[in-house]
């Protein structure tokens, strides 16, 4: 019998894919797809703040220093952190190592709910002193004009990258139930490849958020 017939009676092989390598091609491919269409959307988000901030640049300054910049910094190397065991548990699935790889992606989880639990403590924190968006705003204590501008953005931004940061613990739950299934090997892990692409997007997405809003002065 011929590889490419074989290869048709893969169990993880869709029926409309000749081989496996054009299944894993093609999935490539739909995620870059996705991956730019969140480049765009974070993308805009940062032309915003740029505008914003060449308008009101003292009081970006100020407002900025009301940040808590040891949580920031605490959550960039444990987002840091997550990349590495998401590519190692990416890498134990390629060697064929099956608990090593569960193993690494509840560490990715666990890590991506250590930064959900900071930044719960820094919005309620935010949110007791008064800093919301907009006519929410009620703090008296930042020089300049407009103070609420500066906190609208760092939610819309930092929330928005938090809805994301949950979605790919969905992700990330959904491949780990699955190879606890056993329905990874060495010659099929498409699924958490493509999960561990958005996730290094998130965890980028956060590189560039921490010194845009932390690391102003």
């Amino acid at each position: 019998m011929s590889t490419e017939s074989t290869d048709k009676h893969l169990d993880f092989l869709e029926h409309h894919f000749s081989t496996p390598q054009q299944q894993a091609e093609s999935a490539k491919l739909g995620m870059w797809v996705f991956l730019l269409t969140e480049i765009l959307l974070f993308g805009g988000l940062f032309l915003a703040y740029a505008v914003y901030r060449s308008w009101h640049p003292e009081m970006f300054y100020n407002a900025h220093l009301f940040l808590d910049r040891e949580l920031g910094t605490f959550n960039t190397v444990v987002l840091i952190i997550s990349s590495l065991t998401m590519a190692l548990a990416i890498r134990s699935m390629q060697l064929g190592k099956r608990k090593q790889t569960i193993w690494m992606l509840v560490a990715t989880l666990a890590l991506a709910a250590v930064f959900l639990v900071v930044k719960y403590f820094e919005y309620s924190h935010k949110i007791h002193l008064g800093q919301l968006p907009g006519k929410f705003y009620t703090f008296d204590g930042i020089e300049g004009n407009n103070p609420h501008v500066f906190f609208s953005v760092y939610f819309l931004m930092t929330g928005l990258h938090g809805i994301h940061v949950i979605g790919g613990m969905f992700a990330i739950g959904w491949v780990l139930r699955r190879t606890i299934r056993n329905d990874f090997s060495s010659a099929y892990y498409t699924p958490i490849e493509m999960t561990g692409l958005y996730w290094h997007l998130v965890d980028l997405v956060w590189i560039f958020l921490f010194p845009l809003f932390y690391l102003i002065g």
